[in-house]
């Protein structure tokens, strides 16, 4: 294929298509990371066997991911749309880790 038939007319036209690959990358790769954070936080809080828990958390991680991906498509700015990702996913991933601290150094 040659460069030259597609070319970018201007500046804004190259900036909203590099945001909404930033927002796809973002509803792809954000959304999946902060749905598995959701559903191993799930599967370790959860107050029930093992099998709920980790059923509990494959299920709610199916609907965090769709809202994920309605999220990134729904702010205004990419940027929005990763800080939207990455807020919530700092705390699940803390707890992640304290849980893995603590169980290690048991």
């Amino acid at each position: 294929m040659n460069p030259a038939a597609f070319p970018i007319r201007s500046n804004a036209a190259r900036m909203y298509r590099l945001g909404v690959a930033s927002r796809a990358l973002a509803a792809i790769g954000g959304g999946y990371a902060l749905s598995a954070l959701v559903a191993t936080v799930s599967a370790i809080y959860f107050p029930g066997t093992r099998a709920e828990a980790a059923i509990f958390g494959m299920l709610i991680s199916f609907v965090i991911y769709t809202l994920a991906v309605m999220w990134v498509f729904a702010v205004r700015s990419a940027w929005r749309a990763w800080l939207g990702l990455l807020l919530p996913a700092i705390p699940l991933a803390l707890a992640v880790l304290v849980h893995l601290y603590l169980r290690s150094a048991a």
